[in-house]
């Protein structure tokens, strides 16, 4: 079955609702965002490309501790061959060929400035290959600050797994502006915006450890940077609160226009929702869809992901265990990992689950929002969040549209 998503009439009527202005290179109130992000590539994370963790001493789980322990010059030996690898011109090409429209590029501020920390500088220019490969093989552009001063989550995705989120004290926020200015100064150009859709402030602010109040003065002086350039669409991550708690706000009423919330959805990171049967995961989109609908921004899903398990080596932190297989601190057992990551031992019932899932989000993104972009486009090991394989195996629709399960959500 194909599924063409929402009927082109009722997009431009949200689009009218919203009141939105569209700047060039993307239109969110009538084009859907299907999308994938390229993960692991700019911002290291464990889990994504465990082989570089691997040959090291435990000591070394993130980007920050790379650099701390080894220093710089052997930190950037190990950088350097992976930022030349692990994404390239054909993955662009393998990503426009599958349908995708566009691509989320985490990137760290210490690509840009470094304030007395031991990051490794050297990711920057790989950036503008990122956008030269979009632009040869016709994809738009998020550019994604996934890494703040102080670590804004304490997540190993922010560049340092910590419980001391610092993000907001000292002179981090004002860092962290220094660093976006010069993102936007280049980026937010209108010779960028046939490409770059999307510029977003901050990745995945954890807002039980910030104060949300200075977390909607640091979004409003980014807004009013990147204003002071063009209108390149402002994306703001809605910091695990409801994508309605940042209505009335950077809205038309206010004349702020072309801000987009994205909402982040996994299944995976909490005891009730690991135990879940696969249709139960299934339902929980379908039921999920109403607590971001009717948010008064634009809205799109900018990461979710095909795995109903945390079985992905290293996804809980590196040398951390999973709460599926109970060896995560405080789980209990569900089932095994032990086939999850390697997609040829998928038998058909699993592919088949995995497919309903993975439509079910689809299909409610696409209704309910402006769309969707999916993590990941590869890893080293862990298949449930592969874009590539999933496709490979037949189990990511193709093309985009097709459907093998009628109506999930109906």
């Amino acid at each position: 079955m194909v599924c063409d998503g929402p009927p082109f009439a009722n997009l431009v009527e949200r689009s009218k609702r919203l009141g939105k202005r569209d700047p060039p290179g993307f239109d969110y109130g009538v084009d859907v965002v299907r999308g994938v992000n390229i993960g692991g590539w700019l911002v290291l994370e464990p889990w994504i490309t465990p082989s570089i963790f691997q040959a090291q001493n435990g000591s070394i789980v993130d980007e920050w501790t790379l650099g701390y322990y080894l220093g710089q010059d052997e930190a950037y030996n190990i950088l350097k061959p992976h930022w030349d690898t692990w994404c390239t011109l054909a993955d662009f090409q393998k990503i426009a060929a599958s349908g995708f429209n566009l691509v989320r590029i985490p990137i760290g501020y210490w690509a840009y400035q470094k304030f007395d920390d031991p990051f490794t500088q050297g990711a920057a220019p790989y950036m503008d290959l990122a956008i030269d490969w979009a632009r040869q093989t016709g994809l738009k552009v998020w550019i994604d600050l996934h890494g703040a001063p102080g670590s804004q989550n304490g997540f190993d995705n922010s560049g340092h797994w910590t419980s001391d989120v610092q993000w907001q004290q000292g002179d981090t926020i004002a860092q962290t502006l220094s660093v976006l200015h010069e993102i936007n100064q280049k980026y937010a150009q209108p010779d960028y915006q046939d490409v770059v859709v999307g510029i977003e402030l901050v990745n995945e602010p954890l807002s039980s450890k910030l104060n949300v109040s200075q977390l909607y003065d640091y979004y409003q002086q980014g807004f009013s940077d990147v204003r002071s350039v063009s209108d390149t669409t402002v994306v703001l991550h809605d910091g695990f609160l409801w994508t309605s708690s940042w209505d009335n706000f950077l809205t038309p009423t206010s004349n702020d226009y072309n801000v987009l919330v994205d909402h982040h959805e996994y299944q995976v990171f909490n005891l009730e929702q690991i135990a879940w049967q696969p249709w139960q995961h299934r339902q929980g989109v379908c039921n999920g869809a109403a607590s971001y609908s009717d948010a008064d921004h634009w809205v799109v899903v900018g990461e979710w992901t095909a795995a109903m398990t945390d079985c992905a080596p290293a996804l809980n932190g590196y040398q951390i265990g999973a709460r599926y297989d109970g060896t995560y601190p405080g789980s209990t057992y569900v089932g095994s990992c032990d086939i999850f990551n390697f997609i040829d031992l998928w038998n058909q019932t699993l592919k088949d689950d995995t497919r309903g899932y993975i439509e079910a989000q689809m299909e409610t993104f696409e209704r309910y929002t402006q769309g969707w972009i999916f993590w990941n486009f590869k890893t080293e090991a862990s298949a449930e969040w592969d874009a590539f394989r999933l496709i490979d195996a037949g189990v990511f629709p193709q093309p985009l549209t097709d459907r093998k399960f009628s109506a999930i959500c109906s």
